[in-house]
């Protein structure tokens, strides 16, 4: 039996990241009054749609599945840009992008026949990716001048206040287990709060196309983590696949400190 719903998880990960930013002054600086409507579009671009759709489609898609999807984010990212700025990115950016794809195709093949994944959780995963390419782009200028914490934290406000209708019902018919609500505090706290914050200041101080670019990491880390903590068997492909995903994020990094 499951501990909570989809929309309970997106919920209660928005609650706790919101709660974590909260315990830091510098969330409750002011914004620009003319920046309220972009963070509060940040809410829905970054936070309510896109982690409202992973849940939901992570019980029809197998997670090889769901991390190689996650793995083109940086393409989304990149091709937003290239439509606001109407400017194509440089080749180093466009190799970078596809050895790290690659990589993180190769991370998740060994797996890939685990579970079954049907159209709609994909199809649901993309939205979620194109609208993370949109807020990574909204929230560049949006952190230079407010700072992260005051805009990440007021987004994950009205991010909280749109899942609350969903989310409630399903908070209060949670079943919960040590296991479960320790993973959701994690994720709460880390991956909602303090990752959030952090990538809206690598958006701002690097661009949005080098933030996205640490996306190849997570295949590397999870595939660690895989090892060390839970004793995982991993295939020498994906041990490839994880340098691959490193090499990629080095192009475009390298590609981006060349072209300042």
């Amino acid at each position: 039996m499951q501990a909570i719903g989809p929309a309970g998880v997106t919920f209660v990960r928005i609650l706790i990241g919101f709660a974590t930013l909260a315990l830091f002054p510098a969330a409750r600086r002011p914004v620009a009054r003319t920046d309220r409507a972009g963070v509060a579009l940040l809410g829905v671009l970054w936070l309510a749609f896109p982690l409202s759709m992973f849940p939901f489609a992570e019980q029809h898609v197998s997670s090889a599945v769901t991390g190689m999807l996650n793995g083109a984010n940086p393409l989304f990212t990149v091709t937003v840009a290239t439509f606001l700025s109407r400017r194509a990115p440089s080749r180093g950016i466009v190799v970078g992008l596809a050895v790290g794809i690659l990589g993180t195709v190769l991370v998740a093949l060994p797996t890939i026949h685990e579970g079954e994944s049907s159209v709609d959780g994909v199809l649901l995963i993309l939205a979620a990716l194109i609208s993370y390419g949109f807020a990574l782009n909204l929230a560049r200028p949006l952190q230079q001048r407010n700072g992260a914490l005051p805009v990440i934290w007021r987004a994950q406000g009205v991010g909280l206040i749109l899942t609350a209708p969903l989310g409630l019902p399903d908070l209060m018919s949670a079943h919960w287990t040590a296991g479960p609500l320790l993973s959701l505090i994690a994720l709460g706290a880390l991956g909602t709060g303090i990752a959030f914050v952090t990538l809206a200041v690598a958006a701002g101080r690097l661009g949005a196309t080098r933030a996205s670019a640490t996306t190849f990491l997570i295949p590397v880390v999870a595939l660690v983590l895989g090892v060390a903590v839970r004793g995982e068997q991993v295939a020498l492909v994906a041990v490839a696949g994880s340098a691959v995903c490193v090499a990629g994020a080095w192009i475009i990094r390298r590609t981006q400190k060349e072209h300042r």
